[in-house]
């Protein structure tokens, strides 16, 4: 019985994810089975839904995610076929425009696991990202040179949790 009541409140905000999703896809057949996937996977994995939660989050959350694997998927398959070395201006747009996007979830996710980080944590660590050094660091917040490192460190394993989803797919790219 939970499960139909579940799939029932899933469905209440199909059309709000059809808006969403035509943000993405730009194109209505798209959007329909990005939406479609988007509630498939929700039924699936209902049992990572934690009662009390933003529903609409977590279903968007689930659209984001599929839009950039389907586009990354995509995008792999067309290197695999397209052959083709004359990149056109119109192949650039429609690639830097996807490239944005992605982009753009990507910036979001960082600013939110930002967010997440204590402001014990966070001075010191965007501190050390705009380039000062450890000492620097110590004598303008008052604190040991240790302490700096360790909080920077701290930091950047709260970043590192937050953000494992793009690990494989960078260090991938990286190597």
């Amino acid at each position: 019985m939970k499960n139909i009541s579940f799939n029932s409140e899933i469905y209440t905000h199909q059309s709000s994810l059809k808006v969403f999703a035509m943000r993405f896809t730009q194109n209505l057949e798209d959007a329909n089975d990005l939406v479609q996937d988007t509630l498939l996977k929700a039924i699936r994995y209902h049992n990572l839904y934690k009662d009390g939660t933003n529903l609409r989050g977590w279903l968007f959350t689930i659209m984001k995610n599929t839009y950039i694997n389907t586009y990354r998927k995509a995008t792999v398959h067309r290197a695999l076929i397209d052959t083709e070395e004359d990149l056109t201006s119109v192949h650039l747009l429609k690639s830097s425009s996807r490239n944005e996007v992605e982009n753009k979830f990507i910036n979001d996710d960082i600013f939110t696991a930002l967010k997440t980080l204590e402001p014990v944590y966070y001075a010191p660590f965007m501190r050390y990202f705009e380039g000062y050094k450890y000492h620097e660091i110590a004598e303008e917040l008052s604190i040991p040179i240790g302490t700096v490192k360790t909080r920077i460190h701290m930091a950047r394993r709260v970043l590192k949790n937050a953000l494992k989803m793009y690990g494989d797919t960078y260090a991938k790219s990286v190597n």
